[in-house]
Protein backbone atom coordinates (compact mmCIF):
# COMPACT_ATOMS: atom_id res chain seq x y z
CA UNK A 1 0.00 0.00 0.00
CA UNK A 2 1.27 3.37 -0.72
CA UNK A 3 1.90 5.54 1.92
CA UNK A 4 -0.36 9.17 2.14
CA UNK A 5 1.16 12.10 1.67
CA UNK A 6 0.42 15.13 3.84
CA UNK A 7 -0.43 17.01 1.31
CA UNK A 8 -4.43 16.82 0.05
CA UNK A 9 -3.68 16.65 -3.42
CA UNK A 10 -1.04 14.41 -3.40
CA UNK A 11 -2.39 11.82 -0.73
CA UNK A 12 -5.57 12.47 -3.48
CA UNK A 13 -3.30 11.34 -6.86
CA UNK A 14 -1.75 8.63 -4.47
CA UNK A 15 -5.38 7.30 -3.56
CA UNK A 16 -6.02 7.20 -7.32
CA UNK A 17 -3.62 5.69 -8.40
CA UNK A 18 -3.51 3.23 -6.51
CA UNK A 19 -7.26 2.51 -6.84
CA UNK A 20 -6.43 2.43 -10.93
CA UNK A 21 -3.53 -0.18 -9.93
CA UNK A 22 -5.39 -2.63 -7.77
CA UNK A 23 -9.06 -1.47 -8.42
CA UNK A 24 -10.30 -1.68 -4.57
CA UNK A 25 -12.68 1.17 -4.11
CA UNK A 26 -13.58 0.44 -0.68
CA UNK A 27 -9.91 1.54 0.18
CA UNK A 28 -10.01 4.30 -2.39
CA UNK A 29 -13.75 5.47 -0.69
CA UNK A 30 -11.65 4.99 3.14
CA UNK A 31 -9.28 7.42 1.63
CA UNK A 32 -10.98 9.48 0.03
CA UNK A 33 -13.36 10.29 3.21
CA UNK A 34 -10.36 10.48 5.54
CA UNK A 35 -8.89 13.45 3.00
CA UNK A 36 -12.34 15.30 2.81
CA UNK A 37 -12.98 14.73 6.46
CA UNK A 38 -9.50 16.90 7.07
CA UNK A 39 -9.43 19.27 4.04
CA UNK A 40 -11.74 22.79 3.68
CA UNK A 41 -14.52 22.44 0.93
CA UNK A 42 -12.95 25.03 -1.05
CA UNK A 43 -9.47 23.27 -1.48
CA UNK A 44 -11.65 20.00 -1.61
CA UNK A 45 -13.35 20.83 -5.13
CA UNK A 46 -10.33 22.42 -6.14
CA UNK A 47 -7.78 19.51 -5.78
CA UNK A 48 -11.10 16.79 -6.81
CA UNK A 49 -11.30 18.53 -10.13
CA UNK A 50 -9.27 16.33 -12.39
CA UNK A 51 -10.98 13.46 -11.06
CA UNK A 52 -15.04 14.46 -11.17
CA UNK A 53 -15.55 11.65 -13.87
CA UNK A 54 -15.08 9.23 -11.13
CA UNK A 55 -18.07 8.83 -8.73
CA UNK A 56 -15.48 6.70 -6.39
CA UNK A 57 -13.99 10.57 -5.76
CA UNK A 58 -17.42 12.98 -6.57
CA UNK A 59 -19.35 11.23 -4.00
CA UNK A 60 -17.21 11.23 -0.94
CA UNK A 61 -16.10 14.42 -1.74
CA UNK A 62 -19.58 16.23 -2.62
CA UNK A 63 -20.98 14.65 0.19
CA UNK A 64 -18.46 16.78 2.67
CA UNK A 65 -19.28 19.91 0.45
CA UNK A 66 -22.86 19.29 0.75
CA UNK A 67 -22.97 18.94 4.25
CA UNK A 68 -20.30 21.97 4.84
CA UNK A 69 -22.49 23.71 2.40
CA UNK A 70 -26.33 22.78 2.90
CA UNK A 71 -27.37 25.54 0.75
CA UNK A 72 -24.71 25.01 -2.60
CA UNK A 73 -27.21 24.13 -5.46
CA UNK A 74 -24.13 23.04 -8.05
CA UNK A 75 -22.56 20.84 -5.26
CA UNK A 76 -25.82 19.05 -4.78
CA UNK A 77 -26.49 18.72 -8.58
CA UNK A 78 -22.73 17.16 -8.77
CA UNK A 79 -23.31 14.04 -5.67
CA UNK A 80 -26.79 13.92 -6.90
CA UNK A 81 -25.72 13.42 -10.42
CA UNK A 82 -22.56 10.58 -9.19
CA UNK A 83 -25.35 8.68 -7.38
CA UNK A 84 -27.69 8.54 -10.35
CA UNK A 85 -24.72 7.45 -12.49
CA UNK A 86 -23.86 4.68 -9.80
CA UNK A 87 -27.63 3.60 -9.24
CA UNK A 88 -27.88 4.64 -6.03
CA UNK A 89 -31.70 5.53 -5.76
CA UNK A 90 -34.12 7.66 -7.23
CA UNK A 91 -35.33 8.35 -3.82
CA UNK A 92 -31.68 10.26 -2.67
CA UNK A 93 -30.96 11.24 -5.98
CA UNK A 94 -34.65 13.14 -6.11
CA UNK A 95 -34.35 14.63 -2.61
CA UNK A 96 -31.03 15.76 -3.20
CA UNK A 97 -32.52 17.63 -6.50
CA UNK A 98 -35.34 18.85 -4.82
CA UNK A 99 -33.27 20.49 -2.05
CA UNK A 100 -31.31 22.26 -5.34
CA UNK A 101 -34.09 23.68 -6.80
CA UNK A 102 -35.23 25.21 -3.18
CA UNK A 103 -31.59 26.51 -2.89
CA UNK A 104 -31.59 27.72 -6.61
CA UNK A 105 -34.30 27.61 -8.64
CA UNK A 106 -32.74 28.51 -11.54
CA UNK A 107 -30.12 25.41 -11.49
CA UNK A 108 -31.18 23.54 -14.59
CA UNK A 109 -29.36 20.60 -13.69
CA UNK A 110 -31.49 20.04 -10.57
CA UNK A 111 -34.85 20.17 -12.27
CA UNK A 112 -33.22 17.49 -15.02
CA UNK A 113 -32.49 15.60 -11.81
CA UNK A 114 -35.80 15.95 -10.28
CA UNK A 115 -37.18 14.81 -13.58
CA UNK A 116 -35.11 11.92 -14.02
CA UNK A 117 -35.43 10.37 -10.19
CA UNK A 118 -39.70 10.37 -10.80
CA UNK A 119 -40.40 6.33 -10.89
CA UNK A 120 -44.03 6.76 -12.05
CA UNK A 121 -43.62 6.87 -16.08
CA UNK A 122 -46.91 9.42 -16.08
CA UNK A 123 -45.28 11.31 -13.43
CA UNK A 124 -42.09 11.73 -14.91
CA UNK A 125 -43.47 12.78 -18.25
CA UNK A 126 -45.24 15.48 -16.36
CA UNK A 127 -42.17 16.40 -14.46
CA UNK A 128 -40.83 16.72 -17.61
CA UNK A 129 -43.82 19.13 -18.66
CA UNK A 130 -42.63 21.22 -15.42
CA UNK A 131 -39.13 21.24 -16.77
CA UNK A 132 -40.22 22.56 -20.50
CA UNK A 133 -42.30 25.16 -18.93
CA UNK A 134 -40.02 26.66 -16.68
CA UNK A 135 -37.12 26.70 -19.28
CA UNK A 136 -38.92 26.56 -22.58
CA UNK A 137 -35.69 27.11 -24.34
CA UNK A 138 -34.18 23.84 -22.91
CA UNK A 139 -33.64 21.57 -26.02
CA UNK A 140 -32.80 18.50 -24.06
CA UNK A 141 -35.85 18.79 -21.55
CA UNK A 142 -37.59 18.99 -24.73
CA UNK A 143 -36.71 15.85 -25.97
CA UNK A 144 -36.83 14.15 -22.98
CA UNK A 145 -40.32 14.92 -22.43
CA UNK A 146 -40.82 14.26 -26.12
CA UNK A 147 -39.18 10.67 -25.39
CA UNK A 148 -40.98 10.14 -21.62
CA UNK A 149 -44.12 11.09 -23.94
CA UNK A 150 -43.63 8.48 -26.37
CA UNK A 151 -43.34 5.31 -23.69
CA UNK A 152 -46.05 6.71 -22.43
CA UNK A 153 -48.08 6.43 -25.01
CA UNK A 154 -46.67 2.93 -26.11
CA UNK A 155 -47.19 1.35 -22.64
CA UNK A 156 -50.75 3.05 -21.95
CA UNK A 157 -52.13 3.10 -25.08
CA UNK A 158 -52.77 7.06 -24.41
CA UNK A 159 -53.64 9.53 -27.53
CA UNK A 160 -52.99 12.61 -25.57
CA UNK A 161 -49.54 11.54 -25.07
CA UNK A 162 -48.50 10.98 -28.36
CA UNK A 163 -50.15 13.79 -29.35
CA UNK A 164 -47.92 15.94 -26.71
CA UNK A 165 -44.78 14.00 -28.11
CA UNK A 166 -45.69 14.83 -31.94
CA UNK A 167 -46.08 18.26 -30.82
CA UNK A 168 -42.67 18.44 -28.73
CA UNK A 169 -40.82 16.86 -31.43
CA UNK A 170 -42.70 19.09 -34.58
CA UNK A 171 -41.14 22.39 -32.09
CA UNK A 172 -37.31 20.53 -32.08
CA UNK A 173 -37.73 19.76 -35.66
CA UNK A 174 -38.93 23.83 -36.26
CA UNK A 175 -35.66 24.71 -34.17
CA UNK A 176 -33.08 22.06 -35.77
CA UNK A 177 -30.19 23.71 -37.80
CA UNK A 178 -28.35 20.65 -38.99
CA UNK A 179 -29.45 18.53 -41.77
CA UNK A 180 -29.46 14.70 -40.27
CA UNK A 181 -31.15 16.00 -36.96
CA UNK A 182 -34.04 17.06 -39.03
CA UNK A 183 -34.26 13.76 -41.18
CA UNK A 184 -34.02 11.97 -37.79
CA UNK A 185 -36.86 14.56 -35.99
CA UNK A 186 -38.91 14.08 -39.69
CA UNK A 187 -38.57 10.16 -39.39
CA UNK A 188 -39.73 10.03 -35.84
CA UNK A 189 -42.80 12.61 -36.57
CA UNK A 190 -43.81 10.05 -39.48
CA UNK A 191 -43.76 7.13 -37.19
CA UNK A 192 -45.34 8.42 -34.92
CA UNK A 193 -48.37 9.41 -36.68
CA UNK A 194 -48.76 6.47 -38.33
CA UNK A 195 -49.30 4.83 -34.46
CA UNK A 196 -52.54 3.43 -34.11
CA UNK A 197 -53.76 3.26 -30.04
Amino acid sequence: MISSPSDPAEALAAAVQEYQQQNDVGALLDRVQAIARTTEATRLLEISAPYRELPEVVIPVYERVVAERPSDAQAMVVLANAYWLTGRGADVVGELASRAITADAGNRGAWHLWALAEPNPRARMERWRTVTTTFPADQLARAALADNAVSLAGAEHDPDALDLAVRTYESLWAEANRAEERRALEETITKLKGWVL
